[in-house]
């Protein structure tokens, strides 16, 4: 048997291996800019992942199902007070008074009038029974403090009254039961020298004077005042004595 019988046939299907497979790189060379031709070999290890691409446009919002709302976010600043509102309706008509009840309320409030009225009328006697003397509708009343004249007019002013004048003997009398000392007289003859008035204005319906007075020894005596006697007698208005205020009663 012989070893190389076929060996034309060997090298014939070499020669058309080699030839075909030169054809077909040809050909893939007219498709391809690059190509290697040859026995094929293992893959390579994969490369860099590229970089990312540009943000696409927001889509449509799908139909499925929504979420479940998230929690409540913080409380805000308050806000500032808004317009007032229109005025509201009109309420209905109330129901008519009870005019008994009204009838008591009055006759309770006219009761305590009169009570009050009996209690003012007690302190008021009460009142010139301690500190002060009546006579007919004036009262007499003392601080039993002494100074000049004009101050015992400012004084008594001040407390909406005169200066102690009687025009009566009556008057005279309680005036001097009330001093405790010598004291001033409303009378003054400073407006016309020897002409005594009262300083409320008027000439005298009553006069008391001591013997021999008034006789403006001095400098000048313009002022009256009361001793202890209850006669009178002129005096210098800058002297001191007991200021008495004459109150209506």
């Amino acid at each position: 048997m012989t070893l190389f019988p076929s060996l034309p046939v060997l090298l014939l299907c070499v020669v058309t291996v080699s030839w075909s497979e030169t054809k077909t790189c040809e050909d893939a060379q007219k498709t391809c800019s690059v190509i290697t031709c040859g026995i094929p070999v293992t893959n390579g290890t994969p490369g860099r992942d590229g970089r990312d691409g540009p943000k696409g446009e927001k889509g449509d919002p799908g139909n499925g199902l929504r979420g479940l709302q998230g929690p409540p976010g913080k409380l805000g600043p308050p806000g500032g007070p808004g317009s007032p509102g229109g005025p509201g309706p009109k309420g209905q008509k109330g129901d008519r008074g009870d005019s008994l009840v009204t009838d008591m309320k009055l006759a309770t409030l006219e009761r305590e009038i009169r009570v009050l009225k009996s209690e003012l009328d007690r302190t008021k006697k009460l009142q010139t029974f301690s500190l002060g003397k009546k006579a007919g509708k004036k009262l007499y009343m003392t601080n039993g403090e002494k100074m000049p004249f004009p101050k015992v007019k400012a004084l008594c002013a001040e407390l909406q009254a005169t200066v102690a004048a009687p025009r009566s003997a009556e008057e005279n009398k309680a005036i001097q039961d009330m001093a405790t000392d010598i004291a001033f007289l409303g009378i003054t003859d400073e407006v016309t020298e020897g002409q005594f008035t009262y300083v409320t204005g008027g000439r005298l319906t009553y006069s008391n004077w001591k013997s021999d007075e008034p006789n403006d020894y001095g400098t000048g005596e313009d002022c009256v005042i009361l001793l202890k006697d209850g006669l009178w007698n002129d005096i210098s208005c800058s002297s001191s004595f007991l200021a008495i205020c004459e109150f209506p009663a």
